[in-house]
């Protein structure tokens, strides 16, 4: 079967595929956000570890079968090690709750967003996860 990538021209896309954002997904990875591969998930190789081509720009890849991606690095822990999460919106808004960032501090940064762009939306909860973090090792040190 012939693969069909994403057109960007054409398709909606479900993330932005944009470096920018995939740069703050490896701040978070780095911050220390704990998380587990699972179906629904997209993972940004920027190391090139994935040998087939992506279907989608950036080297992006979205889980459609764990175990397909358990053959490809030898454990889930690899994966985690060697990809970065690129969590969707909806996965971003749990994050948060998840790291008790206030509903409206969101609200306030996604009203602050004037342009109402999607990608800028992102971002700022990308962000907020980012400032958590930090925050929580600030606590600990």
């Amino acid at each position: 079967m012939r693969t069909i990538p994403f057109d960007p021209q054409n398709d909606l896309a479900p993330i932005p595929f944009e470096d920018e954002l995939c740069q703050l997904a490896l701040e978070i990875k780095q911050l220390g956000l704990q998380w587990h591969p699972h179906v629904g998930c997209f993972l940004w190789d920027p190391d090139r570890f994935i040998m087939y081509p992506s279907p989608f720009p950036n080297r992006v890849y979205f889980v459609l079968s764990l175990p397909r991606f358990i053959d490809m690095f030898g454990s889930v822990e690899n994966i985690v090690a060697k990809l970065v999460w690129l969590p969707t919106w909806h996965q971003a808004r749990l994050i948060c709750r998840q790291l008790e960032i206030a509903d409206d501090v969101i609200l306030g940064l996604l009203q602050g967003n004037k342009a109402l762009s999607l990608n800028e939306d992102l971002k700022c909860m990308y962000g907020c996860i980012c400032t958590a973090l930090k925050g929580q090792k600030t606590d600990k040190d």
